[in-house]
């Protein structure tokens, strides 16, 4: 918001900091430049912070532009952070691993006697007091984590940082406790459902997953139909609104999954046990349950309370080895032992395994046929050892099996997403009652930008004053496929893109071609599935929504897609430390990689295998002057015309690795 106060022109909004004390606040219109804080003027101002600043006009490094100074904060956005202990000159400070919060804190003297603090312990501290810029905040002790370089430590040190917490209150446990202790199902409970327990299930998941929150059940209707289940875990019928294992979830919004562990949205009594879909064990479920044609069209649907019992548990790469006919063939896909045995236990479902593989190969083409965008992208797993070290990188593999989950996962949810729009506009066509999960059509103003700089390197983006279609982007993709340009465009068409978020108001979901989508699969880990899952059982007993409600679910979804971004960021951090650490382990080696970034400070490159990203400064690229240039993604050499391009192929030496700041340094060879 910007107005005037006192003849003063302000603006009211939220601070973006840098390392260095410099800020920026957005204008509320999106084609405005952002308002420039210099370093010094943000006025005790944090990352996040809601604040009122001063507006002028200023040349900065020969560029006019609006730049502020903040004239007070209006409120924090966050009072908790994780660093490390200093003393300096017999003084105590914290060193915040957040870099944007770019100033030491002060510590009290009780609190290093009390906590026994040493040089190099981290703790999380909360700030109590900082309202002059010329002295440092005043912070107090709340947690002593460890010692620094601890793997326990560092990543307790990524979720604390991110907002979520290791452990659950009391009160959420006894909650879990209590459900654990009353787990048996009643025979008036199953009365109320659908009995499934006669139907072939089984789930498939990660080898070292502890929670199953869906499976899939396979019935052949013997008319050339086959009845297919989606089988997702109840978890409305332990966690009810309001109850304080409810308060938790609404507060966590999501599991997040560190490269060593899981930090769980709900207690591991309901995520491992309860809840979780466990074979050869009832279970309660909420089930989207079809019948498919040959042609994998949706003869018939049914949404309901179900009581599953799952036959078998087969890992990715197990239910691979048996759609190959070949339970020995799980070798060429995982090491694990158990793996091989679940394979082998699993090959009599070879048959259904096969069938449900090939109708979900006909969904996959449908959908892309009608315009999803296959932005599939590479994820790194680490094989660690017993102290948390990575002694391995590779690539995980994408199997069939991972695309036949995945395929019914988006038919449930896109099945579920139309029937609740559908009974909304039965009620009087309020667009209220529901979560979707949306994908915003591009911005104008980037596809104009890539149709540009893909037809500087001679390709055809047809879009027209800005407006694309799925189909369109599609086109692109198959004119650069295995062409040395295929990397560069697909991360410049992906820069371009909206972010999936939670919303109330349907605009559909671009990137996947649907026009109705939400999330209903994963209500262990996903609040806004939970709220799906309340939702629909509403719709099906013709239960009314009222206006309240509807608030209160927007901002639900806010929220959710706030606790969303924090877990991605949590998890990010834990896979770059770790990557970190590998390349640690291998200074001076040398590695082919990809330039991953282009910045007017230098050029990030991506390793091949292991996808660790290093910088090489723009000082180490040669004796010449380098232009940034934005739009092209590259850096230019003024003298000798060389030129570094997003996607072009390097070799280089891993030169220096920083673990506190989780940075690698590259130099080229």
């Amino acid at each position: 918001m910007s107005g005037k106060s006192g003849g003063k022109n302000t603006i009211t909004g939220v601070i973006s900091t840098t390392a260095k004390g410099a800020g920026y606040i957005d204008y509320p219109d999106p084609k405005k430049e952002s308002v420039y804080i210099e370093a010094g003027d943000l006025n005790t101002a944090l990352n996040g912070d809601t604040v009122e600043a001063e507006v002028s006009r200023k040349k900065i490094r020969g560029v006019t532009q609006d730049v502020g100074r903040v004239l007070r904060v209006i409120s924090r956005a966050k009072t908790l952070f994780v660093g490390v202990v200093m003393n300096e000159n017999g003084r105590w400070y914290v060193i915040p691993d957040d870099r944007k919060a770019y100033v030491n804190m002060a510590i009290y003297d009780k609190d290093v006697q009390t906590f026994k603090l040493e040089n190099g312990h981290k703790v999380q501290v909360k700030l109590v007091r900082w309202d002059d810029p010329e002295t440092k905040p005043a912070a107090e002790v709340v947690k002593v984590l460890g010692k620094k370089g601890d793997n326990d430590v560092e990543m307790e040190s990524i979720v604390l940082e991110k907002g979520f917490e290791v452990g659950f209150p009391a009160a959420v446990e006894k909650d879990a406790e209590t459900i654990e202790e009353n787990k048996s199902i009643t025979a008036e409970e199953i009365a109320k459902r659908r009995d499934m327990r006669g139907t072939l299930t089984f789930t498939i998941d990660p080898y070292d997953a502890k929670d199953f929150d869906d499976a899939i059940s396979f019935k052949d209707m013997g008319d050339g139909t086959y009845e297919i289940g989606v089988h997702i875990a109840d978890v409305s019928h332990y966690v009810t609104p309001g109850s304080a294992l409810d308060r938790e979830a609404v507060k966590r919004g999501c599991s997040v999954y560190l490269v060593d562990r899981t930090i769980p949205m709900l207690p591991e009594a309901l995520s491992n046990d309860v809840c979780s879909l466990n074979p050869h064990t009832d279970k309660l479920a909420f089930s989207a349950v079809f019948i498919l044609d040959d042609k994998a069209k949706v003869v018939k649907r049914w949404f309901g309370k179900t009581v599953i019992n799952s036959d078998h548990r087969f890992t990715y790469e197990a239910a691979q080895a048996v759609i190959d006919g070949k339970p020995e063939n799980i070798r060429k896909y995982s090491n694990d032992i158990q793996g091989v045995e679940l394979a082998e236990a699993g090959i009599e479902y070879k048959e259904q395994l096969t069938r449900l593989n090939s109708l979900a190969k006909i969904l996959q083409k449908e959908k892309f046929s009608k315009g999803a965008i296959e932005f599939e992208q590479d994820e790194v797993q680490f094989r660690l050892d017993e102290k948390g070290k990575p002694i391995k990188a590779f690539v995980k593999q994408r199997l069939d099996a991972h695309k036949l989950v995945e395929e019914y996962m988006l038919l449930a949810n896109r099945e579920v997403a139309r029937f609740i729009y559908d009974q909304m506009k039965k009620k009087g066509g309020k667009d209220t009652g529901a979560i979707y999960r949306i994908h915003e059509k591009p911005d104008k103003e980037k596809i104009k930008e890539l149709s540009s700089f893909v037809k500087a390197l001679g390709y055809e983006l047809r879009a027209k004053d800005g407006v694309v279609t799925a189909h369109d982007l599609n086109s692109l993709f198959d004119q650069i496929e295995d062409t040395p340009h295929e990397s560069l465009i697909r991360i410049a068409a992906l820069r371009s893109m909206q972010k999936a978020v939670y919303s109330t108001k349907n605009v559909g979901h671009f990137g996947l071609a649907f026009d109705f989508y939400t999330h209903f699969t994963s209500p262990i880990r996903r609040y806004p599935d939970l709220l799906v899952h309340r939702t629909l059982a509403k719709h099906l007993h013709n239960e009314p929504f009222g206006d309240r409600e509807a608030a209160a679910l927007q901002k639900m979804a806010e929220s959710s897609t706030d606790r969303e971004i924090d877990a991605a960021e949590a998890e990010r951090a834990s896979r770059k430390l770790k990557q970190v650490e590998y390349m640690s382990e291998r200074l001076g080696q040398t590695f082919t990689g990809s330039i991953s970034g282009v910045t007017k400070w230098g050029i990030y490159v991506e390793e091949d295998e292991t996808k660790c990203e290093g910088m090489i400064p723009i000082r180490e690229l040669g004796q010449d002057y380098f232009n940034f240039d934005e739009r092209t993604y590259s850096i230019v050499g003024e003298r000798t015309g060389k030129k570094f391009t997003l996607g072009d192929k390097v070799r280089f030496k891993v030169l220096s690795a920083d673990l506190d700041r989780k940075t690698l340094d590259y130099r080229l060879v």
